[in-house]
């Protein structure tokens, strides 16, 4: 029998082996997660390469766009839109600029086909505008579908069959042979039923799960319609090759593009369409890459809604262009109002940091992004630059019908730079650096204090509460400036108020005399009786006398520095002035800034010595 101690150490030394042992296995659950292995790449690459896209450096041109907003994009709301939010849908694409607008699958239901008829029968479809509707290949409701389309003026019928591996085995259970029977099926009675109702109605074809299937049987497929259809260039048909579901990084479906354009008889009659989800959020890459291998034409809807996690974004995507100086062919010119519109009829939300539409895309609250953002706006001023190139800011939010107010957002992670941009852009005030220091720390105790973004009428309403002194009704001297003659939340503080001044040289021209009326409201304002005092000082200029004035008051003060700058233009012209002044006696002195606000420079200037003052007694 082993003696006790010896007994302890050995069960220590078993309890200490199976902690490790479990912390052993907590580590490797924490960095690996199960059922990785049920997991395989689901595409499939072409049997060449292609790779000719990657020599190109951006889009150099705006593609086909094709609105699907109607159909793919109205099928995954989870309300549907009604008749009359789709027609008004239908009319603002029109305005934005779409040429090709899908507008439902009219064999589907009789909210789809009443839709199409309505928009016939009214006659709302613009000369220049092509609708399209999307049919299986199937014959039943490919009749269904040319019976929606009596009397369209112009038409794409869109033709679609799956073509996936998996599509093929699990859903349909046919050989590639059986697969392209019915693709080349549906083909012939497209072209006999538009041949037998006269009309010229052009056609497209969707091999749907494009990125599933083997590259050379989508072009197999593919060129098999064309043989039906026989294209020419005077009258082109379209291969969409869709990401039904995203398998892949874009560069993969990049080359399987560049293959299908390569390998598709008929090529300078067919315009080569992509239609890309974004399971994998990258859709909008999957269109610029697609585009750099030689598509033609994007099928997508505004902001991407559609199944699942949506189509790819055409807004990002125009924008994108815009921003490279490539005219994208539509107009986002008044995005709040396609941002507002799109909200309407859709029931959706615009993420606020959905690119170029959100509400907070171009705001900045990072301190050093405010501040370079500044900065470069006020470079551009300067130098009247027309070319954009503004730190932090892809494009001109005025080019979209954003105003430059929503930029610069404080919150308590912000730095002065914003502050101080807010209050020069929408108050005409340029603080000093020091100032901007010290006003900082009271904004962001604000914003730590609420735990919420301090908006521009927050900054403002601190910035009077702080240097402006408050009259018993809420005015300040920034009424006049701000147009806010009065704020009921303000409460009254400052002991002096300078009632008026006049300044005249001494006898021999070398002094300066000024002679003031002031108010003294009392150490405790509001509660002692304000009386009004005259009183005079001689200096080398109007802030020194009176500062030798106010030593009436008991008041001993000098200034540090001085900033002054005009507001504004014009014989009403406001001026704003800056002190730092040293305030008290040598063993009890303060560092406090003032600021003024006239339309005097002098006056304001002695104003600011005033609110310096009054801000040393709070």
């Amino acid at each position: 029998m082993l003696p006790k101690s010896k007994s302890k150490a050995r069960w220590a030394a078993f309890v200490s082996f199976l902690k490790q042992q479990r912390a052993e296995q907590q580590k490797e659950t924490c960095f690996k997660m199960r059922n990785v292995e049920k997991y395989t790449t689901q595409y499939f690459m072409p049997s060449v390469p292609c790779y000719d896209w990657t020599k190109k450096e951006y889009v150099e041109k705006a593609p086909i766009w094709c609105s699907v907003d109607l159909r793919d994009g109205n099928q995954a709301l989870i309300v549907p839109m009604s008749l009359e939010e789709k027609l008004e849908f239908f009319k603002f694409l029109v305005e934005i600029g779409f040429k090709e607008i899908e507008v439902g699958f009219p064999a589907a239901s009789e909210t789809e086909y009443e839709f199409l008829r309505t928009l016939i029968e009214r006659d709302m479809i613009p000369e220049d505008v092509t609708v399209q509707v999307l049919t299986q290949a199937r014959e039943h409701i490919i009749r269904r579908t040319f019976e929606a389309l009596e009397g369209c003026p112009r038409a794409i019928v869109h033709l679609y069959n799956s073509t996936s591996v998996a599509q093929r085995e699990q859903v349909f259970r046919k050989s590639k042979e059986e697969i392209i029977r019915i693709a080349v099926d549906g083909a012939k009675l497209l072209q006999k039923i538009s041949s037998e109702m006269g009309s010229n109605f052009r056609f497209e074809y969707s091999p749907e799960s494009f990125t599933g299937t083997e590259m050379e049987f989508a072009r197999d497929i593919c060129n098999a319609v064309l043989d039906v259809w026989k294209p020419t260039p005077e009258k082109k048909v379209i291969i969409n090759l869709p990401v039904t579901v995203e398998h892949s990084m874009p560069h993969v479906y990049a080359c399987q593009v560049e293959y299908m354009c390569k390998h598709l008889d008929y090529r300078d009659s067919v315009v080569v369409s992509l239609h890309p989800h974004n399971d994998r959020g990258c859709g909008v890459a999957d269109c610029e890459l697609g585009l750099l291998a030689g598509a033609d034409r994007i099928e997508g809807t505004l902001f991407g809604n559609g199944e699942r996690t949506g189509n790819a974004d055409i807004v990002t995507l125009a924008l994108n262009m815009f921003s490279q100086g490539v005219d994208p062919k539509l107009n986002f010119e008044d995005m709040p109002s396609t941002v507002a519109l799109y909200e309407k009829v859709t029931g959706m939300h615009v993420y606020d940091r959905q690119p170029y539409g959100g509400k907070l895309v171009f705001a900045a609250f990072s301190g050093s992004h405010q501040d370079a953002i500044a900065k470069g706006m006020k470079y551009r001023a300067k130098n009247k630059l027309h070319q954009w190139n503004v730190p932090y800011i892809p494009i001109d939010p005025k080019d979209i019908g954003r105003s430059y107010e929503a930029i610069i957002r404080v919150n308590s992670q912000s730095g002065k730079g914003g502050m101080a941009y807010l209050l020069k852009t929408n108050h005409n005030l340029d603080l000093p650096k020091r100032l901007q220091v010290e006003f900082e720390k009271v904004v962001q105790n604000y914003a730590d204090e609420t735990k919420k973004e301090v908006k521009d009428e927050d900054i403002w309403r601190l910035f009077k509460d702080e240097y402006l002194p408050v009259e018993e009704s809420g005015a300040t001297a920034a009424g006049v400036v701000g147009g806010d003659s009065k704020d009921e939340t303000l409460e009254q503080w400052g002991r002096l108020k300078l009632l008026k001044v006049s300044v005249s040289s001494g006898e021999d021209g070398s002094d300066t005399v000024l002679k003031a009326r002031i108010l003294d409201r009392g150490v405790n304002v509001g509660v002692d009786e304000p009386v009004e005092r005259e009183v005079s000082g001689i200096g080398n200029g109007p802030i020194a006398a009176f500062l030798n004035a106010v030593s009436n008051f008991g008041i001993e003060a000098s200034v540090m520095d001085y900033v002054e700058h005009t507001m504004s233009v014009g014989t009403d012209a406001m001026a704003a002035s800056y002190v730092e002044c040293q305030i008290g006696e040598e063993d009890n002195t303060s560092i406090v800034w003032g600021v003024g606000i006239d339309t005097s420079i002098v006056t304001s200037s002695l104003k600011a010595i005033i609110s310096a003052i009054n801000r040393s007694e709070r």
